[in-house]
């Protein structure tokens, strides 16, 4: 018995420090897709792709393993939970930042006021910070899980980082500036991972909760500067995202 309760013991410490080592690598990819951004780096051009992409697979990991799991967690309060998610994100986002959208910022008729780039960087951060929270749920609930969702986080982190800079930039903040931003979304990633982490009893509104982030980026943040693009490239790209779910699903252990 007192074998079985130190593997256990020693299993979870490996699943904490493996999703904090991810949460780390979320985090720089926001601070990278800043760096991109201020230095016009050729790479930032791709950007799209990972747009398309991540939002085929986000979508198929929120709708078909997040969801279901949170139900099965906490089948009463969960679906509450998930529509929750979603609408907090679309009050930060869409409503108190009626003209926010994922990629380079490119209302250049007309400075963005400060205020605008302050009000676009906390409606990010509050769903970063929840991507800190769906990559804990994950790996409390199964590595698989862990991994699936910090997948899902990381494929739109770089275009994460990159919008937030461009704000920045548009309401005549430095260089700087646009670089501590994508910074402190990655500082809100970690800051997620570590508040499930240390409380995982947390993972039950947890879990929902980002799931609803999850459906709404995917959805509505992404899907529509995918549909911006001509042409079905986009499109195939998108739904590139959704097989590369499907096939890791299929070699899942579970």
């Amino acid at each position: 018995m007192a074998v079985s309760t130190r593997s256990s013991e020693t299993g979870n410490m490996s699943k904490l420090w493996l999703s904090l080592t991810l949460g780390v690598a979320a985090a720089l990819a926001d601070y990278l897709g800043g760096v991109l951004l201020v230095r016009r780096s050729p790479t930032a051009r791709s950007l799209r792709y990972f747009v398309a992409l991540g939002a085929g697979f986000m979508l198929g990991a929120a709708v078909l393993e997040m969801a279901p799991e949170a139900i099965t967690l906490n089948p009463r309060w969960a679906p509450l939970l998930i529509l929750a998610g979603y609408c907090i994100v679309h009050l930060l986002e869409h409503t108190l930042v009626p003209h926010f959208h994922f990629g380079e910022e490119t209302h250049h008729d007309e400075m963005l006021s400060k205020r605008t780039s302050y009000s676009v960087l906390l409606g990010l951060g509050v769903h970063t910070f929840f991507d800190g929270i769906a990559i804990g749920s994950g790996f409390v609930l199964s590595s698989w899980l862990g991994w699936v969702i910090f997948i899902a986080v990381f494929l739109h982190k770089l275009p994460e980082g990159f919008t937030v800079a461009s704000v920045m930039l548009a309401s005549g903040r430095g260089r700087s500036a646009a670089l501590n931003s994508a910074m402190l979304l990655g500082a809100m990633t970690l800051a997620g991972v570590l508040a499930i982490s240390l409380q995982p009893s947390w993972v039950r509104e947890g879990l929902p909760l980002s799931a609803g982030v999850t459906i709404y980026v995917a959805a509505t943040d992404l899907v529509p500067e995918v549909n911006r693009e001509p042409g079905i490239r986009m499109a195939l790209v998108f739904f590139a995202g959704v097989a590369i779910f499907f096939l890791l699903k299929l070699l899942s252990p579970i």
